[in-house]
């Protein structure tokens, strides 16, 4: 599978942080992926979902940027621990800056 390079800067910070929950503002949304998601949907109550419906598609639930301090609290009284990835600049301008060796 041919990873895009949001998910490869996805694995490397992932891969830096991996005793973390890593949540990624993406547009309106904090996402979580691969099994960050399973368990925020489990402890949240969230919907685990997929862009891929084959039977090997990246897991993936998000919250609401909104509303993401909320969630993310109640991730910490459950004692897990948050890493949080924002976006700084307009989207449409955007470049990757970070790449994961």
């Amino acid at each position: 599978m041919t990873k895009t390079p949001m998910m490869r800067q996805w694995d490397g910070i992932k891969a830096e942080n991996p005793d973390a929950l890593f949540l990624c503002r993406m547009g309106d949304f904090y996402e979580l992926f691969g099994d960050d998601a399973v368990v925020a949907a489990k402890e949240l109550g969230l919907t685990l979902t997929s862009r891929d419906k084959s039977t090997n598609a990246q897991k993936m639930c998000g919250v609401p940027y909104h509303a993401a301090e909320r969630y993310i609290a109640q991730l910490v009284a459950k004692g897990f621990r948050c890493a949080i990835c924002d976006q700084v600049e307009d989207p449409r301008e955007a470049k990757l800056v970070w790449e994961h060796p």
